[in-house]
């Protein structure tokens, strides 16, 4: 049996999101129908949108989601129909190389649906890594669904799906941030601002939020950050030092991806400190360092895909900590909007007034 359900598709690059009838199968093998209670809006959906990830159009946006499994194919045993889930879009297959060396964080071999969900005319939808959730009903592989305590709210345990998780994984298990240590974040919207909330669950000493805009940096301030520095009129690796006696800080993290906030995160870190890329770059950037300062300052230069998250390990534990009012989700809920208002987030997001607008259904 076939579901009809609303869901919000980009038609073509840059053209604005509309509100489609969608086609969505029931759950074969390995597979799982969710209903959709809350989804974020992330800015990979504007990616897609403006075709910056590919062109495959036309796509079934939407990502970062939570809900409940309707639907379950034959074989799937890992969840049931009833249970309280966040959608990821890394479902580790256990069988790839970074699987079997004990790194499921890093799986090059992740799942999706296999049946596709089309328009009402039949034409074919890419979803969304893999999800497409801006829509009443989705359909994934089953290891895309992790159950979570379902006293969370949907529209703040949904975004643990993406930009929240990335950010919070970005300290805590990329940058491996220790009790004690001084850690900096450039670029505090959604992303570098639930890297400040992970610095601070981890216990760091001092979490110092740089951005260029104040409104952000007063969200940082509420989400953790000690200290703020406004790099519209200061220079943020100088501002760094300052507040870290000459040194620079142990851990900085770069939640924009341009090759300038880069170079500001190398020369402000501590020397054997470590760097986090988090933020997402477009192909045409390029870097360049000397290549006597990369060796010079020591210390790692690293990526953070997902915030090298394991959904199994991190989703039930995050939302646990949640519950107990020790990681405040609620704080980056900006606005819940309906299925018609998701063009109208992504212009919000773009002037960076909200740090997530979310779809409730």
């Amino acid at each position: 049996m076939a579901h009809e359900v609303r869901g919000v598709v980009a038609l073509s690059k840059g053209a604005p999101v509309t509100v489609e009838t969608i086609i969505v199968p029931d759950p074969g093998p390995g597979e799982a129908l969710v209903k959709v209670q809350a989804c974020g809006v992330c800015h990979t959906d504007l990616h897609y949108r403006e075709g910056g990830i590919n062109d495959d159009f036309p796509f079934l946006l939407g990502h970062e989601a939570a809900g409940i499994v309707e639907a379950v194919g034959d074989d799937v045993t890992s969840v049931a129909p009833g249970d309280f889930v966040i959608l990821n879009w890394r479902a580790v297959c256990g069988q790839c190389r970074a699987c079997l060396r004990g790194r499921p964080w890093y799986c090059f071999n992740t799942h999706n649906a296999k049946q596709k969900m089309t328009l009402a005319d039949g034409t074919v939808l890419s979803p969304a890594l893999g999800i497409g959730a801006f829509v009443e009903k989705t359909l994934v592989a089953a290891g895309q669904c992790t159950k979570v305590d379902p006293a969370a709210s949907p529209a703040a345990a949904g975004l643990l799906g993406c930009g929240v998780m990335a950010g919070l994984g970005a300290a805590i298990n990329t940058g491996a941030v220790g009790r004690g240590d001084s850690v900096a974040v450039i670029g505090c919207g959604g992303v570098g601002n639930a890297a400040i909330a992970g610095a601070r669950l981890a216990g760091a000493g001092k979490i110092i939020a740089v951005d260029l805009d104040g409104r952000k940096l007063s969200w940082a301030r509420d989400l953790g950050a000690t200290d703020v520095v406004n790099a519209s009129g200061t220079d943020p690796v100088e501002a760094i030092r300052s507040l870290t006696g000459g040194n620079g800080a142990d851990v900085v993290i770069d939640a924009v991806g341009r090759p300038e906030t880069y170079k500001q995160a190398f020369y402000a870190r501590d020397l054997a400190g470590t760097v986090v890329l988090v933020g997402v770059p477009t192909p045409e950037m390029k870097l360049e360092l000397p290549l006597l300062d990369v060796f010079g300052r020591g210390g790692s230069l690293k990526s953070s895909w997902y915030g090298d998250c394991l959904p199994s390990r991190d989703f039930p534990m995050l939302v646990d900590l949640y519950l107990q009012g020790r990681l405040d989700l609620d704080a980056f809920v900006s606005e819940t909007i309906a299925l018609d208002g998701v063009e109208k987030a992504f212009e919000k997001m773009h002037k960076g007034e909200v740090l997530r607008s979310v779809v409730v259904f």
